[in-house]
Protein backbone atom coordinates (compact mmCIF):
# COMPACT_ATOMS: atom_id res chain seq x y z
CA UNK A 1 0.00 0.00 0.00
CA UNK A 2 1.28 3.45 -0.72
CA UNK A 3 1.31 6.22 2.13
CA UNK A 4 1.07 9.79 1.75
CA UNK A 5 2.75 11.54 4.26
CA UNK A 6 2.02 13.95 6.09
CA UNK A 7 4.52 16.32 8.00
CA UNK A 8 2.70 18.07 10.92
CA UNK A 9 5.48 20.74 12.00
CA UNK A 10 4.89 22.22 8.46
CA UNK A 11 2.75 25.90 8.49
CA UNK A 12 1.68 26.61 11.86
CA UNK A 13 2.24 22.95 12.95
CA UNK A 14 -0.71 22.34 15.01
CA UNK A 15 -3.81 20.26 14.84
CA UNK A 16 -5.35 21.76 11.85
CA UNK A 17 -2.77 19.80 9.26
CA UNK A 18 -4.11 16.29 11.20
CA UNK A 19 -7.82 17.30 10.83
CA UNK A 20 -7.70 18.45 7.35
CA UNK A 21 -5.77 15.90 6.26
CA UNK A 22 -7.80 13.03 7.98
CA UNK A 23 -11.21 14.70 6.25
CA UNK A 24 -9.12 14.59 2.99
CA UNK A 25 -7.66 11.66 3.31
CA UNK A 26 -11.09 9.37 3.23
CA UNK A 27 -12.64 12.02 1.13
CA UNK A 28 -9.91 10.91 -1.64
CA UNK A 29 -9.67 7.32 -0.03
CA UNK A 30 -6.32 8.53 0.71
CA UNK A 31 -4.10 6.43 3.03
CA UNK A 32 -1.91 8.40 5.23
CA UNK A 33 0.93 8.80 7.34
CA UNK A 34 0.97 11.55 9.50
CA UNK A 35 4.29 12.59 11.01
CA UNK A 36 5.19 15.25 13.64
CA UNK A 37 1.79 16.03 14.53
CA UNK A 38 1.68 18.96 16.58
CA UNK A 39 5.49 19.60 16.49
CA UNK A 40 4.96 23.38 16.80
CA UNK A 41 2.98 23.10 20.17
CA UNK A 42 3.92 23.35 23.79
CA UNK A 43 2.30 19.95 24.63
CA UNK A 44 2.97 17.91 21.02
CA UNK A 45 1.26 14.72 20.14
CA UNK A 46 -2.41 14.01 20.13
CA UNK A 47 -4.64 15.38 22.64
CA UNK A 48 -7.67 14.19 23.73
CA UNK A 49 -9.54 16.04 21.29
CA UNK A 50 -7.41 15.72 18.56
CA UNK A 51 -7.54 11.74 19.38
CA UNK A 52 -11.28 12.04 19.38
CA UNK A 53 -10.74 13.34 16.10
CA UNK A 54 -9.00 10.80 14.68
CA UNK A 55 -11.47 8.35 16.10
CA UNK A 56 -14.24 10.03 14.63
CA UNK A 57 -12.86 10.12 11.26
CA UNK A 58 -11.71 6.29 11.75
CA UNK A 59 -15.72 5.37 13.27
CA UNK A 60 -17.64 7.11 10.14
CA UNK A 61 -15.35 5.32 7.78
CA UNK A 62 -14.53 2.08 9.38
CA UNK A 63 -10.91 2.62 8.51
CA UNK A 64 -8.00 0.93 10.22
CA UNK A 65 -5.58 3.19 12.88
CA UNK A 66 -2.32 2.94 13.84
CA UNK A 67 -0.51 4.75 16.55
CA UNK A 68 -3.87 6.06 17.71
CA UNK A 69 -2.99 6.95 21.37
CA UNK A 70 -2.57 10.08 23.38
CA UNK A 71 0.82 11.68 22.87
CA UNK A 72 1.61 9.96 19.59
CA UNK A 73 3.71 12.14 17.48
CA UNK A 74 2.92 9.88 14.31
CA UNK A 75 -0.33 7.73 13.02
CA UNK A 76 -0.74 5.69 9.91
CA UNK A 77 -4.51 5.61 8.61
CA UNK A 78 -6.35 3.79 5.52
CA UNK A 79 -9.70 4.93 4.91
CA UNK A 80 -12.89 2.64 4.26
CA UNK A 81 -15.94 3.77 2.59
CA UNK A 82 -18.43 6.63 4.76
CA UNK A 83 -21.03 5.18 6.24
CA UNK A 84 -24.10 7.64 7.94
CA UNK A 85 -25.99 6.70 11.16
CA UNK A 86 -26.42 8.00 14.56
CA UNK A 87 -22.67 8.52 16.69
CA UNK A 88 -21.31 9.95 19.80
CA UNK A 89 -18.36 11.28 20.68
CA UNK A 90 -17.15 12.72 23.90
CA UNK A 91 -13.66 14.45 23.97
CA UNK A 92 -13.47 13.50 27.96
CA UNK A 93 -11.91 17.18 28.39
CA UNK A 94 -12.84 20.90 27.66
CA UNK A 95 -11.23 20.47 24.26
CA UNK A 96 -13.42 21.64 21.15
CA UNK A 97 -16.00 19.59 20.42
CA UNK A 98 -16.64 22.19 16.88
CA UNK A 99 -13.08 21.50 15.96
CA UNK A 100 -14.10 17.54 16.25
CA UNK A 101 -16.97 18.20 14.17
CA UNK A 102 -15.66 20.01 11.58
CA UNK A 103 -13.24 17.14 10.37
CA UNK A 104 -16.19 14.70 9.89
CA UNK A 105 -18.93 17.15 9.06
CA UNK A 106 -17.42 17.13 5.42
CA UNK A 107 -17.61 13.54 5.38
CA UNK A 108 -21.57 13.47 6.77
CA UNK A 109 -22.35 15.93 4.41
CA UNK A 110 -21.43 14.18 1.16
CA UNK A 111 -23.16 10.04 2.54
CA UNK A 112 -26.07 8.85 1.17
CA UNK A 113 -28.59 9.28 4.17
CA UNK A 114 -29.17 11.41 7.04
CA UNK A 115 -26.42 11.41 10.22
CA UNK A 116 -27.46 12.75 13.97
CA UNK A 117 -24.05 13.22 16.02
CA UNK A 118 -23.40 13.60 19.57
CA UNK A 119 -20.87 15.86 21.28
CA UNK A 120 -19.34 15.87 24.85
CA UNK A 121 -16.91 18.43 25.50
CA UNK A 122 -15.72 22.19 25.70
CA UNK A 123 -17.82 24.45 23.10
CA UNK A 124 -16.40 27.98 24.25
CA UNK A 125 -12.67 27.93 25.41
CA UNK A 126 -11.28 30.42 23.71
CA UNK A 127 -8.59 28.94 21.62
CA UNK A 128 -10.79 27.25 18.90
CA UNK A 129 -14.14 28.56 17.47
CA UNK A 130 -17.31 28.59 19.74
CA UNK A 131 -20.30 26.54 18.86
CA UNK A 132 -21.79 29.82 18.21
CA UNK A 133 -19.19 31.00 15.71
CA UNK A 134 -20.27 26.94 14.36
CA UNK A 135 -24.08 27.75 14.52
CA UNK A 136 -24.36 31.27 13.15
CA UNK A 137 -21.19 32.28 10.91
CA UNK A 138 -20.08 28.50 9.92
CA UNK A 139 -22.76 26.74 8.75
CA UNK A 140 -25.07 29.46 7.67
CA UNK A 141 -22.43 29.74 4.58
CA UNK A 142 -22.45 25.98 4.53
CA UNK A 143 -25.80 26.17 4.20
CA UNK A 144 -25.73 28.33 1.23
CA UNK A 145 -23.74 25.37 -0.44
CA UNK A 146 -26.27 23.69 -0.24
CA UNK A 147 -25.38 21.21 3.14
CA UNK A 148 -28.53 21.85 5.82
CA UNK A 149 -27.48 21.34 9.42
CA UNK A 150 -29.44 21.48 12.93
CA UNK A 151 -28.19 22.17 15.98
CA UNK A 152 -29.88 20.99 19.27
CA UNK A 153 -27.47 22.23 22.38
CA UNK A 154 -28.24 20.61 25.91
CA UNK A 155 -25.17 22.44 27.95
CA UNK A 156 -22.56 24.72 27.07
CA UNK A 157 -19.01 23.87 28.43
CA UNK A 158 -16.03 26.47 29.22
CA UNK A 159 -12.78 26.03 29.59
CA UNK A 160 -11.53 24.59 32.06
CA UNK A 161 -14.84 21.84 33.53
CA UNK A 162 -16.03 21.23 29.94
CA UNK A 163 -19.32 19.28 30.26
CA UNK A 164 -20.81 21.02 27.06
CA UNK A 165 -23.22 18.49 24.74
CA UNK A 166 -24.83 19.15 22.01
CA UNK A 167 -26.18 17.46 18.66
CA UNK A 168 -26.04 18.06 14.94
CA UNK A 169 -28.44 16.73 12.16
CA UNK A 170 -26.90 16.49 9.11
CA UNK A 171 -28.65 15.95 5.51
CA UNK A 172 -26.39 15.31 3.26
CA UNK A 173 -26.43 16.60 -0.43
CA UNK A 174 -24.94 15.35 -3.81
CA UNK A 175 -22.22 17.73 -4.00
CA UNK A 176 -21.47 21.08 -2.26
CA UNK A 177 -22.02 24.20 -4.69
CA UNK A 178 -19.31 26.90 -5.28
CA UNK A 179 -20.22 30.20 -3.24
CA UNK A 180 -19.28 34.18 -3.61
CA UNK A 181 -18.51 36.26 -0.34
CA UNK A 182 -17.25 39.30 -2.04
CA UNK A 183 -19.51 42.03 -0.63
CA UNK A 184 -18.68 43.90 2.82
CA UNK A 185 -20.73 44.69 5.64
CA UNK A 186 -21.27 48.28 5.51
CA UNK A 187 -22.63 47.84 1.49
CA UNK A 188 -25.68 46.36 3.24
CA UNK A 189 -26.61 48.55 5.64
CA UNK A 190 -25.32 51.15 8.77
CA UNK A 191 -22.99 48.80 11.07
CA UNK A 192 -24.29 49.27 14.37
CA UNK A 193 -27.81 48.52 13.06
CA UNK A 194 -26.59 45.15 12.03
CA UNK A 195 -24.61 44.63 15.12
CA UNK A 196 -25.32 42.68 18.57
CA UNK A 197 -23.44 42.62 21.78
CA UNK A 198 -23.66 39.71 23.42
CA UNK A 199 -22.12 38.49 27.21
CA UNK A 200 -22.22 34.68 27.91
CA UNK A 201 -22.13 34.16 31.19
CA UNK A 202 -21.85 30.90 33.90
CA UNK A 203 -20.77 30.72 37.35
CA UNK A 204 -20.19 34.48 37.46
CA UNK A 205 -21.66 38.39 38.31
CA UNK A 206 -24.03 39.75 36.03
CA UNK A 207 -22.08 42.90 36.51
CA UNK A 208 -19.22 41.47 34.40
CA UNK A 209 -21.08 40.79 31.85
CA UNK A 210 -22.46 44.06 32.04
CA UNK A 211 -19.22 46.04 32.05
CA UNK A 212 -18.66 44.34 28.83
CA UNK A 213 -20.97 45.35 26.90
CA UNK A 214 -21.17 49.09 28.09
CA UNK A 215 -17.09 48.98 27.18
CA UNK A 216 -18.01 47.64 24.24
CA UNK A 217 -20.40 50.09 23.22
CA UNK A 218 -18.08 53.04 24.03
CA UNK A 219 -15.56 51.68 21.82
CA UNK A 220 -17.20 51.07 19.01
CA UNK A 221 -19.59 53.75 19.23
CA UNK A 222 -22.81 51.25 18.85
CA UNK A 223 -25.08 53.48 21.22
CA UNK A 224 -28.15 51.81 19.35
CA UNK A 225 -26.87 48.39 18.48
CA UNK A 226 -28.63 45.52 20.52
CA UNK A 227 -27.29 44.02 23.64
CA UNK A 228 -28.03 41.19 25.98
CA UNK A 229 -26.34 39.11 28.92
CA UNK A 230 -27.27 35.76 28.83
CA UNK A 231 -26.61 33.36 31.67
CA UNK A 232 -26.18 29.76 31.04
CA UNK A 233 -26.18 26.52 33.96
CA UNK A 234 -22.37 24.89 33.53
CA UNK A 235 -19.94 22.52 34.78
CA UNK A 236 -17.87 25.74 35.62
CA UNK A 237 -17.45 29.33 35.82
CA UNK A 238 -17.25 30.75 32.03
CA UNK A 239 -18.05 34.32 30.22
CA UNK A 240 -17.71 34.53 26.39
CA UNK A 241 -17.98 38.62 25.07
CA UNK A 242 -19.31 38.61 21.56
CA UNK A 243 -19.67 41.12 19.22
CA UNK A 244 -22.14 40.05 15.80
CA UNK A 245 -22.61 41.68 12.73
CA UNK A 246 -25.31 40.36 10.40
CA UNK A 247 -24.24 40.54 6.81
CA UNK A 248 -26.65 39.23 4.01
CA UNK A 249 -25.55 35.48 4.40
CA UNK A 250 -24.03 35.15 7.61
CA UNK A 251 -22.78 36.49 10.79
CA UNK A 252 -19.07 37.78 11.46
CA UNK A 253 -19.00 36.94 14.79
CA UNK A 254 -15.89 37.96 17.33
CA UNK A 255 -14.98 36.35 20.52
CA UNK A 256 -13.12 37.14 23.71
CA UNK A 257 -13.40 34.29 26.45
CA UNK A 258 -13.29 36.21 29.85
CA UNK A 259 -9.87 34.98 31.80
CA UNK A 260 -9.01 35.18 35.80
CA UNK A 261 -7.37 38.53 36.29
CA UNK A 262 -8.39 39.97 33.28
CA UNK A 263 -10.16 42.74 33.68
CA UNK A 264 -14.16 43.12 31.84
CA UNK A 265 -13.23 46.13 30.29
CA UNK A 266 -9.98 44.40 29.01
CA UNK A 267 -11.65 41.61 27.21
CA UNK A 268 -14.05 44.13 25.49
CA UNK A 269 -11.06 45.92 24.50
CA UNK A 270 -9.41 42.84 22.86
CA UNK A 271 -12.82 41.62 21.56
CA UNK A 272 -13.23 45.20 19.79
CA UNK A 273 -9.52 45.39 18.62
CA UNK A 274 -10.28 42.75 15.79
CA UNK A 275 -14.08 43.95 15.06
CA UNK A 276 -12.57 47.16 14.09
CA UNK A 277 -9.55 45.97 11.93
CA UNK A 278 -12.27 43.92 10.05
CA UNK A 279 -14.37 46.70 9.35
CA UNK A 280 -11.60 49.06 8.52
CA UNK A 281 -10.66 46.47 5.89
CA UNK A 282 -14.03 46.49 4.47
CA UNK A 283 -13.72 42.82 3.48
CA UNK A 284 -16.65 39.84 3.91
CA UNK A 285 -15.07 37.34 5.97
CA UNK A 286 -12.95 37.55 9.16
CA UNK A 287 -9.95 35.65 9.35
CA UNK A 288 -11.24 32.72 11.51
CA UNK A 289 -14.17 32.13 9.04
CA UNK A 290 -11.32 32.41 5.93
CA UNK A 291 -9.56 29.34 7.15
CA UNK A 292 -12.40 27.21 8.13
CA UNK A 293 -13.84 27.65 4.35
CA UNK A 294 -11.11 26.61 2.27
CA UNK A 295 -12.02 22.48 2.58
CA UNK A 296 -15.12 23.20 1.50
CA UNK A 297 -14.93 25.25 -0.81
CA UNK A 298 -12.59 23.03 -2.29
CA UNK A 299 -14.88 19.97 -2.10
CA UNK A 300 -17.09 22.23 -3.98
CA UNK A 301 -14.54 22.64 -6.44
CA UNK A 302 -14.75 26.41 -6.52
CA UNK A 303 -15.73 29.77 -4.47
CA UNK A 304 -14.38 33.50 -3.39
CA UNK A 305 -14.28 35.21 -0.54
CA UNK A 306 -12.56 38.55 0.64
CA UNK A 307 -10.72 38.96 4.02
CA UNK A 308 -7.84 40.74 6.22
CA UNK A 309 -4.02 39.41 5.80
CA UNK A 310 -4.08 35.53 5.66
CA UNK A 311 -3.11 34.00 8.57
CA UNK A 312 -0.30 30.96 8.98
CA UNK A 313 -3.10 28.49 9.96
CA UNK A 314 -4.92 29.20 6.62
CA UNK A 315 -1.96 29.21 4.40
CA UNK A 316 -0.72 26.08 6.03
CA UNK A 317 -4.49 24.81 5.19
CA UNK A 318 -4.08 25.68 1.53
CA UNK A 319 -0.39 23.91 1.54
CA UNK A 320 -2.64 20.64 3.01
CA UNK A 321 -5.24 20.70 0.43
CA UNK A 322 -3.06 20.70 -2.38
CA UNK A 323 -1.55 17.43 -1.08
CA UNK A 324 -4.77 15.94 -1.39
CA UNK A 325 -6.38 17.70 -4.15
CA UNK A 326 -5.67 19.28 -7.58
CA UNK A 327 -7.06 22.52 -7.01
CA UNK A 328 -5.86 26.12 -7.97
CA UNK A 329 -6.43 28.33 -4.18
CA UNK A 330 -5.42 31.84 -5.41
CA UNK A 331 -4.60 34.46 -2.41
CA UNK A 332 -4.04 38.02 -3.59
CA UNK A 333 -3.64 41.21 -1.90
CA UNK A 334 -6.06 43.38 -4.17
CA UNK A 335 -5.45 46.53 -1.56
CA UNK A 336 -3.86 47.35 1.18
CA UNK A 337 -5.62 45.00 4.28
CA UNK A 338 -7.73 43.73 1.58
CA UNK A 339 -7.20 40.26 -0.15
CA UNK A 340 -9.29 38.21 -2.38
CA UNK A 341 -8.97 34.18 -2.31
CA UNK A 342 -10.12 32.19 -5.32
CA UNK A 343 -10.76 28.32 -5.10
CA UNK A 344 -10.69 26.40 -8.43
Amino acid sequence: MSWLVIDGAQGEGGGQVLRTAMTLSVLTQTPIEVINIRANRNKPGLLRQHLTSVNAAREICNGTLEGGVLGSSRIKFSPGKVKSGDYHFVIGTAGSTVLVCQTILPLLALADSPSRVTFEGGTHNGMSPSLCFFNESYLPVLKAMGLNCRVQISSLGFYPAGGGKWQLTVEPTMSLKPVELLTSVEAVGQIQKQGHLSALMSALPDVIGQKEVTEARKLLGWDEATADVLRFKTNGPGNSFQVKIKGALHTSLFEQVGQFGVSAERVAKRCVGRVKKFLKAEVAVEQHLADQLLVPMALAGGGQFTTTQPSLHMTTNIDVIKQFLSIDINVVEVDSGFWQVKVG
